[in-house]
């Protein structure tokens, strides 16, 4: 009580503290790196990953982008190229020019050369950057080459994808957060009754939302998919918060009278109930941190921290603002929309057995629709069409047959002759379309001194041979993984100790550790929640059967996706469990802790379950519809299909997790009530705060 009055009194200080973080934030959100490369965030372990490694540090091309010309002479192709050079962050601009000469026509070069640096109407030039994938002078390196690229002439490859997905997210996520701020307020002027409140609550979150983002610079660095997101999950996730202390407010308000005392009594007797709440939302999101891709750390992290700083923003600034700007709310005042449906609570209890077996009979194809449905994992797939990058790597797929680029590396003194004879053997691969070394050119027709150094920069270095196998199998297919065991297969008989990167690589251990990382988050999450609920209720039961319900939810959502034929990026289905889960057993919590009180009155299950829904239903209605409206707007923008898939999703979920709130608990309550008294210590006796209340009723009656 006495931090409640703190904050009370100390209003102003509050929001003047608020404003001078805020403009510290600022300055924290500008300077905080982004990653647009979503494969750095795999295990530094992997082969491929310290084979992009030494592909970086030995021979500079972890960084590489392809240019493909067309309708171009050679000398404007050779123009082009030195100015190329020129900009900022480019390491080296690699021609054909640099190791035939040009007067040779390209019918007589040998069939690797011609094949590697001609298409069926381009010509390719492979530039390589200073700087990783997607870092700074790379990306800006890339926007001052497309200035130079004149029609018909485009970039593709990784470096040039993340300089595109860079342009496409910083210009899309304001409109994101624009959106769902729109469509919150318009949820909220529906179930908050005046026209300033849902403004005073935006704005509260706001405050959080933008310390999350400030405090960031202390990470180094978050993934663009996290900067996309958190924002509106944030919004989404602690609009719970706002509403359920708002209206506890409201009815103190009328109970005493007095604003100070009601904001008062309000924070101090949400505290705990709301504070609790949070645990498992930060649960969830910390769960996330047990992938090995470490994705999952970025986003879990940046998540949990932007909860706890909702949390401590609805305790401190909303209180304030509500405060100051009681007098004016009180003068803007409207119906609500939102309402309880008496009618449909008594059809629900008194239906409860016939809603539960309908509920599971609906459910069962939905767990299989949830087993069965299809996912990706070649990122490119989730950006637009028409970005140049994308049209770029397209063509290098169409022309050069570079589905994929794998990079092989090798010990510098293998012989020559083992040489030859594995990239044969690559070569004779089905889907191999390419598999050149520096030692096929240096045992074919050009001879080994008339091939420049920085030609032999490029396929020897660190005591190591490079060698580039392209394949028409898209990354992350099952066509290109079971090429690449037996490209592996193929590599290790003579040399052990080779590795094997490059986007497909990276992809295929992608694949491989998603399916570890799934069941790990998911066991975790689901530990984490049944642990907070447990201490928050003292009881055995609870947690199975909250937990049980939002798996349900969460089971549903996930299947959806099966019937309507639609495939999710293999990110939606590690965290989308643990997001609805952690977001949404709030609602739960809630009504199960309000059915508690109803029964400590002395109500029977079946009323105490329709009187806490009556009750409760309001707050969860404003709330679930909220975090729905946060979410769908954005997956309705957005272009990137990551974004848009993981959005809907979580969108759905809290609709779908809602209505099971609202509809299949109250029923779970009631069939196992008898089960739940026995199983949680003290469920019928009151806190302190509640035997207060029952006094005070028990008086005024």
């Amino acid at each position: 009580m006495r931090f409640a009055r703190f904050i009370v009194e100390k209003r102003w200080l509050i929001l003047v503290l608020a404003v001078v973080l805020a403009v510290l934030s600022v300055f924290g959100l500008k300077a905080t790196k982004i990653n647009y490369d979503i494969l750095t965030y795999l295990p530094g372990d992997l082969n491929s990953v310290v084979g992009e490694k030494a592909l970086d540090e030995d021979f500079h091309i972890a960084s590489t982008a392809m240019v493909t010309v067309e309708g171009m002479s050679n000398s404007d192709i050779l123009k082009l190229k030195e100015q190329f050079k020129q900009i900022d962050g480019v390491n080296k601009v690699y021609w054909i020019d640099d190791i035939a000469n040009l007067s040779i026509p390209k019918e007589m070069l040998p069939e690797d050369l011609k094949n590697t640096f001609y298409g069926k109407e381009s010509s390719l030039i492979i530039v390589t950057f200073d700087g990783s994938t997607s870092s700074e002078s790379t990306m800006g390196a890339i926007s001052q080459m497309k200035k130079l690229l004149q029609k018909d002439c485009l970039i593709g490859g990784m470096s040039a994808v993340a300089e595109d997905t860079r342009d496409l997210t910083d210009s899309q996520v304001p409109i994101y957060i624009l959106v769902a701020v729109i469509l919150v307020l318009i949820v909220l002027f529906l179930g908050v009754d005046s026209n300033i409140t849902p403004f005073l609550i935006v704005l509260g979150i706001g405050f959080a939302v933008l310390f999350n983002f400030g405090s960031n610079v202390l990470l180094g660095q978050i993934s663009y998919v996290t900067e996309s997101l958190a924002a509106v999950l944030q919004l989404g996730v602690t609009m719970d918060f706002s509403i359920f202390l708002i209206h506890r407010y409201e009815d103190e308000k009328l109970r005493l009278g007095n604003k100070e005392d009601a904001m008062t009594v309000a924070v101090a007797r949400s505290f705990v109930s709301i504070f609790g709440s949070s645990l498992t939302a930060i649960a969830g999101f910390l769960a996330l941190c047990t992938m090995s891709l470490t994705l999952g750390y970025d986003i879990g992290i940046v998540m949990a921290k932007g909860v706890f700083l909702g949390v401590c923003s609805t305790f401190t600034i909303l209180p304030a603002l509500l405060l100051i700007f009681d007098e004016v709310s009180e003068k803007h005042k409207h119906k609500t929309l939102i309402r309880p449906l008496t009618k449909t609570f008594h059809f629900i209890v008194d239906h409860h057995v016939a809603i539960l077996l309908f509920f599971v009979a609906v459910l069962i194809p939905f767990v299989y629709g949830k087993n069965n449905v299809k996912e990706y994992y070649n990122l490119i797939q989730s950006l637009p069409a028409d970005l140049i990058s994308v049209q770029g790597t397209n063509r290098l797929k169409d022309d050069y047959g570079m589905q994929a680029t794998d990079f092989i590396l090798v010990d510098e003194n293998l012989k020559s002759s083992d040489v030859v004879k594995m990239t044969s053997e690559l070569e004779s691969l089905d889907g191999v379309t390419l598999a050149v070394g520096y030692k096929d050119y240096v045992g074919g027709e050009i001879p080994s001194d008339v091939i420049p150094d920085d030609i032999k920069s490029l396929f020897v270095s660190g005591g190591r041979q490079l060698i580039i196998v392209n394949s028409e199998y898209i990354p992350a297919s099952d066509e290109q993984n079971e090429q690449l065991t037996k490209i592996d297969n193929i590599v290790k008989k003579y040399d052990e100790k080779a590795l094997i990167t490059g986007e497909a690589p990276m992809n295929k251990d992608l694949v491989t550790i998603a399916d570890v990382d799934f069941k790990n988050v998911d066991t975790a999450s689901i530990l984490a929640v049944f642990v907070i609920i447990a201490i928050i209720f003292r009881s055995v039961s609870l947690p199975i059967i909250l937990v049980l319900a939002i798996e349900s939810a969460v089971m549903i959502n996930m299947g959806i996706p099966y019937f309507t034929g639609s495939t999710l990026p293999f990110i939606a289905g590690i965290v989308i469990g643990t997001i609805q889960l952690g977001s949404t057993i709030n609602y739960a919590i809630l009504l199960t802790n309000r059915y508690r009180e109803e029964m400590i009155r002395g109500y029977e299950a079946k009323e105490a379950t329709r009187r806490a829904v009556e009750v409760t239903s309001r707050s969860i209605f404003s709330s679930g519809l909220a975090f729905f409206a946060a979410t769908f707007g954005v997956s309705v923008y957005s272009n990137v299909d990551l974004i848009k898939s993981l959005c809907l999703l979580i969108a759905r979920g809290a609709i779908i997790s809602m209505i099971v709130i609202m509809f299949v608990l109250p029923a779970l309550l009631i069939i196992f009530s008898k089960f739940i008294e026995k199983t949680s210590y003290h469920w019928l006796i009151p806190s302190r705060t509640l035997a207060e209340d029952i006094s005070l009723e028990s008086k005024e009656a």
